[in-house]
C-alpha cells in the first residue's frame, strides 16, 4: 500500500521527508494541503489516532495568530481549526492504509521505518 504524505511543496521538512522516501525506494502519494485540504472527517480520524497536540504547527503564522485562546482548546476545537485552516497542521503528516501514523519528520530513521512499517513485510 502506498503511503500518503500530506504537506505543502515549499516546506523544507516536507522536502526532506519526500527525499528520504525516494532515497529508500518507498512509494508515496503527496497531497498538497493548500490545494486539497483534508476534510473535517479525515482530520477527526487523525486526531483520534495521533491526538491534536502533536498535529499542531506551532511554528506557523496561523498558529500564532490564534492568540492565547487556543491554550484551553479541546480536541474538537482543534479539529474545527485544522479543518478551517490546513496551515495549522504540522507537516508532513503520513497516512498508511487510511490511518495517520506519523506527523513531522524529526524521529530517527529506525523510528520512522517502524511507524511506517517499512522493512516489516510492507515494502
Amino acid at each position: 500500500m502506498t503511503i500518503q504524505v500530506y504537506g505543502i511543496p515549499n516546506c523544507g521538512t516536507c522536502k526532506k521527508a519526500l527525499q528520504w522516501l525516494s532515497d529508500n525506494n518507498i512509494k508515496y502519494d503527496f497531497i498538497n494541503t493548500k490545494e486539497n485540504p483534508p476534510s473535517r472527517e479525515v482530520i477527526e480520524t487523525w486526531v483520534k489516532t495521533l491526538g491534536s497536540k502533536p498535529m499542531r504547527n506551532t511554528s506557523g503564522q496561523s498558529y500564532r495568530a490564534l492568540g492565547e485562546v487556543k491554550q484551553g482548546w479541546t480536541d474538537e476545537q482543534w479539529i474545527d481549526a485544522f479543518a478551517k485552516d490546513a496551515m495549522l497542521l504540522k507537516r508532513p503528516l503520513f497516512v498508511k492504509n487510511g490511518t495517520a501514523v506519523l506527523v513531522g519528520f524529526r524521529e530517527k530513521p529506525e523510528i520512522i521505518k517502524q511507524k511506517l512499517e517499512i522493512g516489516m513485510g510492507g515494502f
